[in-house]
């Protein structure tokens, strides 16, 4: 369990992306070129690939993203953030996506 007070560290932003490519020599892991309102988009990478054959369906979607984590190297490539999903033990998953009106940059609150 953590406390209220550690939840509210974590700073959760509304972030569209831009790109999505397979880290090459890797199962899982893709590349995300990711817009959270800042003056430059972010790189971030995910373990998501296994449910995304086609890595191209998710350019222009909106998505949550843990934006105050610090930098992390995954394979050689520096990971500026995390995306918000979910999976089941039998196989679903989802992203947390939002509605078209929420602005990109905005903060969970």
């Amino acid at each position: 369990m953590i406390s209220i007070e550690d939840f509210k560290k974590i700073d959760i932003t509304v972030g569209q992306i831009l790109s999505a490519e397979r880290v090459p020599d890797t199962d899982k892991l893709l590349k995300l070129s990711v817009n959270l309102g800042e003056e430059k988009p972010r790189q971030i990478i995910s373990g998501i690939s296994l449910y995304f054959p086609d890595c191209a369906v998710l350019v222009g979607r909106k998505c949550m993203f843990v934006s105050n984590l610090e930098p992390r190297v995954i394979r050689g490539l520096e990971s500026e953030g995390m995306i918000l999903a979910i999976s089941t033990e039998d196989g679903k998953f989802s992203l947390l996506e939002l509605e078209d009106e929420i602005p990109i940059g905005v903060k969970a609150k």
